[in-house]
């Protein structure tokens, strides 16, 4: 089982490794999905496997032989490493959409003028911002 554990660890590592690479690239976002599928797939399987092993081995990890602790320590180091810089990636990635589509939306309300006075109960008068709507083309 645990060689089962590092041949998935391995992929996942790689995975996250080629999407971080591609991300840095500036590639297109749709041509990345099948990476973000496979990443997911590999991470419910892990996340299946360790709670099957634990739910019936619980002393698994103290049973293994020094090389495939070993082994199995080395690949959890470069998931790691791998996962730093890919959450990190991401995370400005996300930060940059949010910042964009904010900036969009300011310049939308802007043209638009979507921006109307009302009076309240008081007799006093507010302005009302309404939302105005936006759409992406979700090739870009």
């Amino acid at each position: 089982m645990p060689n089962e554990m590092i041949e998935i660890m391995t992929s996942l590592s790689l995975v996250m490794r080629e999407e971080t690479e591609r991300l840095e690239r500036r590639e297109r976002v749709l041509d990345l999905a099948s990476l973000a599928a496979a990443k997911a797939r590999l991470v419910a399987s892990l996340e299946e496997m360790l709670a099957r092993r634990n739910r019936r081995e619980p002393e698994w990890t103290e049973q293994m032989d020094e090389e495939t602790r070993e082994r199995l320590s080395d690949c959890l180091s470069e998931l790691r490493a791998a996962s730093i810089a890919n959450a990190a990636l991401l995370e400005r990635q996300i930060e940059l959409s949010m910042e964009m589509m904010t900036a969009i939306a300011e310049e939308a309300k802007r043209l638009s003028g979507n921006r109307s006075y009302t009076y309240g109960a008081s007799g006093d008068m507010a302005r009302v911002e309404a939302a105005t709507p936006i759409s992406f083309n979700g090739e870009y």
